[in-house]
């Protein structure tokens, strides 16, 4: 496999009609991909993609949206939520508690690879909700501690609190400072910080912690991340899609898959003025590093 697709979402509903095209797509072109659970059923679907196809791994956990209910996109769990959203686009979440036995039953799959995406997404959360997040996000670092397996992170900041220079990343920092600890007397469990959407300074802070950056097809439509991309070492990135969402060019307009993880790495090797050959064997290569496989 060249290319590693960090984090993608061939296990939602977008992907009903040609999931098993959509990773054979992918492994005709070299791409491995890493199949991203968000709440008990996802993650039990990610699974069993990994099980199946060899060249899909899969990260469990509870995204910090399906804590509590709210309101998401259909293209996660399809239109059969549309009644609970009087006619709006999306679907209602249900909201779900963290069960650690259900998590712990699904990690002993040597496919399994992460714990996650958890973490804090404060883009939209009451108030109250953050708190439910915060204590979610700890019992997924145990989860990790325990069973010696990096973490995925999901983190988004509110833009009010972005702008007041205090938000999700140093909230999320902090408890990953004061919960993330060696398992059984081993190293401590590494991480990841999936569609990384913070400035150097921020990077700067999970960089020196040890924790690698994930990015997307954003890059070749924007330059708002290239500071970082250009700074951080080569071999603290990782590239992803977060399929079906944030297409990347030249495919905006279509539904995203992990195919187009190429155009990442490509826009990653032009912002940095390297060879995409070099920074795709080095992002496979730390790939291979972070969730110990072999690619």
């Amino acid at each position: 496999m060249r290319y590693f697709d960090s984090h993608c979402h061939v296990n939602f509903a977008a992907y009903d009609g040609d999931r098993e095209e959509t990773i054979l797509r992918a492994k005709e072109a070299g791409v491995a991909m890493n199949v991203v659970g968000t709440q008990k059923d996802t993650s039990a679907s990610a699974v069993a993609l990994a099980e199946k196809y060899d060249n899909v791994y899969a990260t469990i956990g509870l995204h910090p949206v399906h804590t509590t209910k709210s309101y998401h996109d259909v293209k996660e769990l399809g239109p059969s939520f549309a009644e609970a959203t009087e006619g709006k686009e999306g679907f209602v979440s249900r909201g779900e508690v963290f069960d650690t036995k259900v998590y712990e039953e699904l990690g002993k799959s040597p496919r399994v690879i992460a714990i996650g995406e958890c973490g804090l997404d404060y883009y939209r959360s009451e108030e109250s909700a953050k708190e439910i997040q915060k204590k979610v996000f700890i019992e997924h670092i145990e989860l990790a501690n325990s069973l010696g397996k990096p973490l995925m992170l999901h983190i988004r900041p509110s833009v009010a609190e972005a702008m007041a220079g205090k938000n999700a990343y140093d909230d999320a920092l902090e408890i990953l400072k004061a919960h993330v600890h060696p398992a059984d007397g081993g190293a401590r469990v590494p991480g990841n910080v999936h569609f990384f959407a913070g400035d150097w300074a921020t990077a700067k802070k999970f960089l020196d912690f040890g924790f690698t950056l994930s990015f997307t097809g954003v890059l070749t439509f924007t330059h708002d991340y290239d500071e970082v991309v250009r700074n951080a070492p080569l071999d603290m990135l990782l590239s992803e899609t977060d399929a079906p969402y944030v297409t990347p060019v030249p495919h905006r307009g279509k539904r995203n898959e992990p195919l187009y993880v190429q155009e990442v790495v490509h826009a990653i090797a032009r912002i940095r003025s390297e060879e995409p050959e070099t920074v795709a064997r080095q992002l496979a290569a730390n790939a291979s590093r972070m969730f110990n496989i072999q690619l």
